[in-house]
């Protein structure tokens, strides 16, 4: 097969970057491959589907901002029902914890980020099931855990569902004449030279060399650029071309509730319009949890950096110990509604950490793009690196995200990179 521009991965950076750069190239054959038998089926729909515009640094800001507005066009303007819940986000605070940040909280509310910072009274008055103050628990001593002081919420933040999302920029991208062919595995990318002598061993040194498609399960794709946006799975690709995929990949784990113990979680008044809790980040772990309004349930993780391998693992488990011996007893303390209750479900994912600056990198090589390193927040950047990536193919310094905000390409890329490490890293 050949085609003018071969994308690797259909998650969701994949099918955004392939549905812009077909807007943007009408003309050109753009193809999708994957290696599973649907969009999103490596990492994308098993994300929590949250979304914010809460961060610390500016580009992340800006790259969540306009996606999140690009949320509301597909389902209000272009009709797509992708479960757009603006629940909020709610991150609790102890004093000291608020404090450190409060310059952070101050740049953000400068940038134009809608939120409210609630102190310890008007969080108890609101949320009933959240514990505040633990006085002289020797257990929460043990634990670590400090008091509930600040509560900082911010409104344009909250859930979205990701294979509906996914599936929704397939269906854009189909409707361009893009192609797609799932159950196709990248098995490695082509290097060959700009001049091609026949002599066996090529490309030497001394060769002007550049990436021309990848060979696949079904057979060599050869196209005139190939854009890497394979997550996890793009360090296998890069690497044994000395090509740095800048990102490790580290398993994520998510826990489902549902319990009549936790119907409080469903009755909080005054931060949403639905009447329930935001998407909650505790002061310990960054544990979080949000309500599934779909299916009245509580969807619970936490990160676990240190003491957790990077690892690549083709079927990630959920490990329940995880929840019933290491969650949950700094879990029960915050709310102790969750005292004896068990998880109806669990899944896990991967993301693709970037440790450095935990931002995404979109970059060029010989004959490709590069797109990833998402750390877990690709979701909600990704109308933006799809805007950014079509820019880059283009030759464009400056990308247009959506509600006409003006991004320079090269900021998250690699040699000209100028980004702001993220601190609100969750």
């Amino acid at each position: 097969m050949e085609c003018d521009i071969l994308v690797i991965g259909a998650g969701i950076f994949g099918l955004s970057s392939a549905y812009y750069l077909k807007e943007e190239n009408p003309g050109k054959k753009v193809v999708v491959i994957d290696k599973y038998g649907g969009p999103g089926q490596g990492n994308s729909a098993k994300s929590e589907g949250g979304f914010r515009n809460l961060f610390a640094s500016e580009t992340n800001f800006l790259l969540a901002d306009s996606t999140i507005d690009w949320f509301k066009h597909m389902e209000e303007d272009l009709g797509y029902h992708l479960s757009l819940s603006y629940i909020g986000y709610l991150f609790l605070l102890s004093e000291e914890q608020y404090t450190g940040q409060k310059a952070a909280w101050d740049r953000i509310r400068g940038w134009g980020a809608e939120m409210r910072v609630l102190e310890r009274e008007e969080l108890q008055e609101k949320i009933p099931a959240l514990v505040t103050d633990f006085g002289d628990d020797e257990e929460a001593e043990l634990l670590g855990l400090g008091s509930v002081d600040y509560g900082v919420f911010g409104k344009k933040c909250g859930s979205i569902d990701a294979d509906a999302l996914t599936r929704a920029y397939e269906e854009e991208f189909l409707k361009l004449g893009g192609e797609v062919s799932y159950g196709t595995e990248a098995k490695s990318l082509v290097l060959k030279p700009e001049l091609e002598l026949e002599i066996p061993g090529e490309p030497f040194v001394w060769q002007d060399s550049h990436i021309t498609g990848a060979e696949t399960s079904k057979g060599d794709i050869h196209a005139d650029t190939t854009v890497v946006a394979a997550g996890v799975w793009s360090g296998g690709l890069l690497d044994p071309l000395g090509i740095d995929s800048f990102m490790r990949p580290k398993k994520r784990q998510l826990f489902a509730f549902k319990d009549i113990r936790l119907e409080d979680l469903f009755k909080v008044e005054g931060l949403n319009e639905y009447g329930v809790m935001p998407l909650t980040i505790l002061p310990k772990a960054a544990i979080l949890f949000r309500p599934e309004l779909s299916e009245s349930s509580i969807w619970l993780g936490c990160a676990d950096n240190l003491g957790r391998k990077f690892e690549l693992e083709e079927d990630p488990q959920a490990e329940e110990g995880y929840y019933t011996d290491n969650v949950y007893h700094v879990l029960v303390k915050y709310f102790p509604c969750f005292e004896d209750v068990r998880p109806m479900n669990s899944w896990a994912g991967q993301y693709a950490v970037n440790s450095y600056d935990e931002l995404p990198v979109v970059a060029p090589g010989p004959g490709m793009i590069y797109v990833g390193a998402a750390s877990g927040s690709g979701i909600m950047k990704c109308d933006a690196i799809g805007r950014i990536a079509a820019a880059l193919y283009a030759g464009e310094e400056e990308a247009e995200l959506y509600g006409g905000r003006r991004f320079r390409v090269a900021d998250i890329g690699i040699h000209r990179r100028r980004v702001e490490r993220e601190s609100l890293v969750i």
